[in-house]
């Protein structure tokens, strides 16, 4: 009797681990970059879907791009630009997208996948967000001042100044301000960039940076930051905006399309595809939008959604350039770029 009852127990122990397994929630790993997807939409997924989202940050696409090639990564989805789509792609590292799962693509602007020249069918990749950096300045603090990345050669300045510790940012901000290219292979014209950040711009920044800058902004320990509104905006109460001008300038400058690439070897492809589609359904697009306060630029139907009065004109991005995969030019940029942080 007592061997009946034990293994009764046991069978009873084996039916509970798998009733237990089989109620696991599934995880979706994503990385992606700092303050960039709404924590209520993340929460809005779990719960339609009973899963659970597991979400690391990057600061720049160097970052994030070393990680993966270090392989420390077990992520589904990345969300890196345009420039760094085509690398995913070109060394195999992006999986396939299966549009037969993401009804909600067919609300994405045209215009913009016009202008996503590195994958305009999404074969591999599907568009997040399409916008670019800019400068904030405290008005409080700097009352006067030209709406001009030429706001960085300002002496007076000295020491309250931040620029992104990003390559292709600063660079394509001086290439553009000189009348170039941002995408330029032209030597002459990277070495002539080169000489205005480190020349002009950089005697007077307190730092390259692309992680705490929205703090320090928003502990006016510096007064003119370049970086993503969304990041400023994030660190202050509603009721200190009004000191704040987020500009880009007319001269332009490096515009970026972030998108969702699921990557080769993922484990939960099919996950990936539903929060691609779920972030693109109109009215999710729309809170993502307003909860940073973005123009909506990519999702159309979006916009009957959108509550926000957006912080910045979707106008403003006319005359910046997208940035592109520079092949073996990036190496100029490379060498310039570590000329420019010697000493820092």
């Amino acid at each position: 009797m007592k061997k009946v009852v034990s293994f009764i127990a046991i069978v009873m122990v084996i039916l509970l681990s798998i009733a237990c397994a089989g109620q696991k929630k599934q995880t979706l790993y994503i990385y992606n970059w700092t303050y960039y997807t709404p924590d209520s939409v993340i929460e809005k997924f779990e719960k339609e879907y009973n899963v659970k989202v597991v979400y690391d940050n990057f600061a720049s696409n160097e970052e994030m791009y070393a990680k993966l090639k270090a392989g420390g990564t077990g992520y589904d989805i990345v969300f890196p630009s345009g420039d760094y789509v085509s690398i995913l792609i070109s060394e195999g590292m992006a999986e396939k997208i299966n549009k037969n799962l993401i009804p909600n693509l067919q609300y994405i602007n045209p215009a913009i996948l016009e202008k996503a020249n590195y994958d305009p069918e999404m074969v591999y990749s599907v568009p997040y967000y399409f916008g670019a950096a800019g400068i904030a300045v405290n008005t409080a603090k700097v009352p006067n001042y030209e709406k001009d990345w030429s706001i960085f050669s300002r002496k007076d300045l000295k020491g309250k100044i931040t620029m992104l510790d990003d390559m292709r940012e600063v660079m394509g901000d001086a290439l553009s301000f000189l009348g170039f290219s941002v995408n330029t292979k032209n030597p002459a014209e990277i070495e002539k960039a080169k000489n205005l950040i480190n020349n002009e711009w950089k005697p007077n920044l307190l730092k390259f940076d692309a992680e705490a800058f929205a703090k320090a902004f928003a502990a006016e320990e510096i007064w003119v930051a370049q970086g993503y509104a969304e990041n400023i905006f994030a660190e202050l109460p509603e009721s200190e905006w009004s000191k704040v001008a987020f500009f880009i300038p007319q001269s332009g400058g490096p515009a970026y399309i972030d998108s969702m690439v699921i990557l080769k070897g993922s484990k939960n492809i099919e996950l990936a595809h539903k929060f691609i589609d779920f972030i693109h359904r109109p009215e999710i697009y729309a809170e993502f939008c307003d909860t940073f306060g973005f123009p909506i630029t990519l999702n159309i139907a979006a916009r009957s959604y959108q509550k926000r009065t957006p912080l910045y004109n979707a106008t403003e991005l006319l005359n910046t350039e997208i940035k592109e995969d520079l092949g073996t030019a990036l190496d100029l940029y490379n060498k310039a770029w570590e000329e420019i942080k010697i000493g820092q």
